[in-house]
């Protein structure tokens, strides 16, 4: 229980955990989108699984440490660019999150079905493949990043539990949030092209600073906050000049 005393100890599950809770941000967005498109009913419990499943994938990966290291070693080189698995999962991932925004987007601008049939084109089951998928792509990204902080795998379990119990609370709040105020969601659609560029260019080794991408949401969602606050003044003012 020494560690219990060591300030060492509590500054790396500090740290830690922020980053993982920051990295959360991509999955809990991810997951807001996919099961706002389920009935009602079944999102809460789709959101149950898609983080349970997120956190099952990073435990077990981060029990195989070995073998997390060995997906960074080079499998075959395109001229003087060396492909890993890593950088496929990446790249893979980050094709496959462009192509869902890109066609939520279209199907929100040009208006191509109406609520109730949207909710309906997603079965449950898709969905959580979906989940699925993407969970293994940020897994990997926050394992990785895990690993480069800290050698102490209790701390780095400890980190990747709490971070997955704050995106479990918040995951219903946010999910709520977008449905309430529409315009939020073509933001969030935003923020899927954004991490899916950003994702591919860790796969071809041109490494975007996370900060930069998290500064940019932070600022929009700022901006969508006024927007929103602007907008129910105008509708109060309406409201008290009829």
């Amino acid at each position: 229980m020494e560690w219990l005393s060591d300030p060492s100890i509590w500054a790396s599950l500090a740290t830690l955990t922020a980053l993982e809770i920051v990295l959360g941000i991509d999955n809990l967005v991810f997951l807001s989108i996919v099961t706002e498109k389920l009935p009602e009913a079944q999102r809460p419990l789709a959101r149950r699984i898609g983080l349970g499943l997120a956190l099952g994938m990073r435990v077990a990966l981060l029990s195989v440490v070995v073998w997390i290291a060995s997906l960074v070693t080079p499998v075959f080189s395109i001229g003087d660019h060396a492909v890993s698995w890593r950088d496929m999962i990446l790249l893979g991932g980050g094709l496959f999150l462009i192509a869902k925004g890109t066609y939520e987007i279209h199907a929100e601008v040009e208006g191509q079905h109406g609520e109730g049939e949207a909710k309906a084109s997603t079965s449950f089951a898709f969905a959580i493949a979906q989940i699925v998928a993407l969970d293994l792509v940020f897994s990997l990204d926050s394992v990785i990043t895990a690993i480069g902080m800290t050698q102490n795998l209790p701390v780095m379990i400890t980190a990747v539990v709490i971070a997955m119990a704050v995106m479990l609370f918040a995951a219903g709040p946010v999910s709520r949030f977008i449905r309430t105020h529409p315009t939020t969601k073509m933001l969030a659609l935003s923020f899927l092209l954004l991490i899916g560029t950003a994702l591919i260019a860790d796969g071809l080794h041109y490494h975007i600073e996370r900060g930069f991408i998290y500064a940019a949401i932070v600022f929009s969602v700022l901006v969508e906050i006024l927007n929103l606050a602007a907008q129910r003044a105008r509708r109060g003012k309406a409201a008290r000049r009829n």
